[in-house]
Parts: structure tokens; sequence; C-alpha cells
């Protein structure tokens, strides 16, 4: 069942009369497909105007929509012989961070992503894809590995945030997302991350220090939330929609900022109206990531991925 946001009310309206129009169709009362042809083009035509002026507010509505692909559905799209590998070997297993080994459009690959769930039971399992200290030290665990048998890794951010409770802040949470930063830039292997979703602060940014970070347009990417910078600025979360103007999270924003490298774009609508449109642009976008980085040795990728993010440092300093 497809639902639609606040802003999508038009659409919700017309894609309600084509149902109607359908069931009557089925019914055999009459024959209205030029009808249904109309106003599917109508459709269409709203949906392209709507989605080429979103605002900051509305993109956040849309990466965090209930339908959107999550990082196990990119994983069982482009991954083949997939093989998840649990636990961080010093305290316990994360549902919040998925990962494994597997084969990547036939190059062998380490896979690692945060998942939030698609109903209710999935979603507390997997904590929401806010992950804990095991959750961030798991993924340290999968990039060494990556980097002791020499394979890519490809990690898919989806996060509002690592968990903020007293348990995870007890056993570290903190070292446990600097350490995973610093694994990544270690890292002697190509790497090549996408924000397929919410870039929360850095419980993302653990998973996401790579040679390519990549974009789902209408993705999201920041140092805090909305709602929390609204908070904090203006004491109230109803400022959510000033506070995403002003935290610059759009992917066009970030790459113009060069944050990140390049915007996959996603089809009309979203990526949760066409996901196998949007599985088959980012294996598209990662394969061309990890080409252009075939053939740099250890040193180079090591010392080119520190470089690009001391860069970003170096900017607003004058």
């Amino acid at each position: 069942m497809q639902t639609f946001l606040e802003f999508e009310k038009p659409i919700a309206e017309l894609e309600g009369k084509i149902e109607e129009l359908r069931h009557l169709t089925d019914a055999g009362d009459i024959n209205i497909a030029d009808e249904v042809g109309k106003l599917e083009a109508k459709v269409d035509k709203l949906l392209r105007q709507t989605y080429a002026k979103l605002t900051p507010a509305q993109k956040v509505q849309v990466a965090r929509h209930p339908n959107r692909p999550h990082c196990l559905d990119y994983v069982g799209a482009l991954i083949t012989d997939f093989t998840p590998l649990a636990g961080d070997r010093h305290f316990a297993e994360d549902q919040a961070v998925v990962g494994g080994l597997g084969r990547f459009r036939g190059r062998s690959v380490v896979v690692i992503g945060q998942e939030k769930g698609n109903d209710t039971e999935s979603r507390v399992r997997h904590n929401f894809g806010m992950a804990k200290p095991e959750g961030y030290r798991k993924a340290q665990r999968l990039m060494q590995l990556a980097d002791r048998f020499g394979l890519p890794v490809l990690t898919l951010v989806d996060t509002a945030g690592a968990y903020p409770g007293v348990g995870a802040e007890e056993r570290g949470q903190a070292e446990a997302i600097a350490k995973s930063i610093e694994c990544c830039l270690r890292l002697s292997v190509p790497m090549v991350a996408t924000v397929i979703g919410e870039g929360g602060s850095g419980g993302a940014i653990a998973i996401a220090a790579a040679d390519r970070v990549l974009m789902l347009e209408h993705a999201i990417y920041s140092v805090i939330s909305p709602e929390g910078c609204a908070s904090i600025l203006w004491r109230s979360s109803d400022m959510a929609g000033e506070a995403a103007i002003a935290l610059r999270l759009t992917s066009q924003d970030l790459k113009e900022l060069g944050v990140i490298d390049g915007v996959v774009s996603e089809p009309i609508g979203g990526a949760h109206r066409a996901p196998a449109e949007t599985f088959t642009a980012l294996g598209d976008a990662i394969e061309e990531s990890l080409r252009e980085l075939d053939g740099l040795d250890g040193a180079a990728l090591r010392a080119a991925r520190r470089a690009k993010f001391l860069e970003m440092g170096q900017k607003g300093l004058g």
C-alpha cells in the first residue's frame, strides 16, 4: 500500500481516482481506459513538478519515507552470495549494523550498512538503525577483514544517528565511533559509501569516511537532525523547517560544498516508487566509483582519502 506524504495530497487524490476507475473497469461496467490514461499523465506531470522543487524540509520527509528501500533491500538487489557476519568479538551482536561478505557484479566485497527495518517488529529488532558501540566495533572488524584480504568495502548509510542511551555511553559510544572513522581512514583497499536515506551525525560518518561518498538524490546528510537543531537554536522543534534550510543537508547542497562526491538520481517521486530503478542506478554509480579507484595501491588510496577529508576542514579557514 502506497503511503503519501503531506505535500503529496494532490497526487494522492488523483491516484485514488485512478484506483476507483480501475475497479470499475475490472467489474466490467464501462471501458474507461482513456480516462485512466489521462489521469496517469496528470499524476506523472504533478510528480515531476512537485519533486523538481522540493524544499529541504520536504527532502527530510522523503528520506524518512516508510516505504523507502533500506540497507537489506539494496544488499538483496546488488549483492550475490551474501554471507552475513555477526558480533564485535567484545560484547554483543548489534542488529542495527548489518554486514558481511558477498559479490558485487562479480567482484568480492565486504558490505556494511545500517538497517532501519520495514515493520514494527523489524524496526525494534534493528533498533531503528541506531547503532550501539558494538555495532561500530563490528563495522571495524569487518573493515579490518576486508583490508586483510584485499577486498573493497561498500557501505550503506541510513541512520538518524548513533543510539544515545546510557548503556551505549557506558560502553564507549564516542570512542567506538572515533575508532570506526579512524579505521575507514586507515584502509588500504577502495571504500565507497552511499547515503541511501538519513545520514545522521557521527553515527553516519563512522562508516562513511570513504574514498567516494555518494548520496541518493533525496537522501539527507547532516551533523544533527533538523528537529534537534531547532530545539537547540530556537528551543522549539516547530522550527525544524528553518533548521533544515540552515543545515544545508540536501545532496545538491553537499555536492556543491564538496562534502560528497556524487549524487545518484532517483526515479520521479522518490526511490520508494520504483525501487528496482534505484537499485540499478546505485549499482552503476558504485561500479563506476570502484573502477576509478582500481589500480591505486594502498598507500595512494590512504593518502588521497585522508587529504580529501582534511581539505574539507581547511576550506572555511583563512
